[in-house]
């Protein structure tokens, strides 16, 4: 029987290391997969769920921040100054219905803005009495920024509700998202117009929580190949 050389042994401690490599790397795709998966059922549960408990803003996000998981669907109220109106082209709300609709900005304290989705912009004009100087008292929910274009950005037209396609028209510091105002009021006076209702919804992480759950396990098939692999080349070579 010939001792195994050198050079063999090294060959083969090289192949262990490549195998064990190429397997822990499957195994880890694996549990990257099913954080996914878990995020995914996690971020479904956030993006449909609505806590109707009414709060102020500022207790559920801050000013120059990502708008928390945790504040997406909230209800909120605000108070504030319009001091920018835009046209928001081509969005759709809870029933399906697609628009213009009339976006402001509302100035809160001395040095805070957000947006505020105020009605349809075909009803811009109902309300002409109302001036930047008087406070609007708002209740509505608070929604995570849109991530596509709806239009294009040109004068006193934003191409979606996202604060920051307006950071360069104002010195205000900005709140993540948006509010769909429910109601509009100045010194318990109601604003009476039609209001869009937010759309359904749904979850940032693409793919179904069943396919991520698959993957998990095409992955760690990989791992048990790949572990097998050199005892079945053993086991056929002559």
């Amino acid at each position: 029987m010939t001792a195994p050389t050198s050079s063999s042994l090294a060959s083969k401690l090289t192949q262990g290391v490549a195998v064990l490599t190429i397997a822990a790397i499957f195994f880890g795709l694996g549990l990257w997969q099913l954080d996914r998966a878990k995020a995914l059922k996690e971020s479904l549960v956030t993006s449909t769920f609505v806590d109707y408990a009414v709060v102020p803003l500022e207790t559920v996000t801050k000013s120059r921040q990502g708008l928390p998981a945790e504040a997406i669907n909230r209800v909120i109220t605000v108070s504030g100054h319009y001091v920018a109106d835009f046209k928001a082209p081509n969005q759709v709300d809870g029933n399906g219905a697609l628009g213009d609709w009339e976006v402001g900005l509302l100035q809160v304290g001395t040095n805070k803005g957000i947006l505020v989705v105020r009605g349809l912009w075909s009803e811009r004009l109902l309300n002409p009495d109302i001036s930047q100087a008087m406070v609007i008292d708002i209740q509505g929910q608070l929604l995570a920024h849109q991530s596509s274009d709806h239009s294009q950005n040109t004068d006193g037209v934003i191409s979606r509700l996202d604060s920051s396609v307006i950071v360069g028209l104002t010195d205000l510091d900005l709140f993540d998202g948006y509010v769909m105002a429910s109601s509009e009021s100045h010194q318990g006076k109601k604003l009476i117009r039609q209001r869009p209702t937010p759309e359904k919804m749904s979850s940032r992480i693409p793919g179904y929580y069943w396919q991520h759950l698959s993957y998990v396990v095409i992955w760690w098939l990989m791992v048990g190949v790949v572990l097998y692999l050199p005892f079945y080349r053993r086991r056929v070579s002559p």
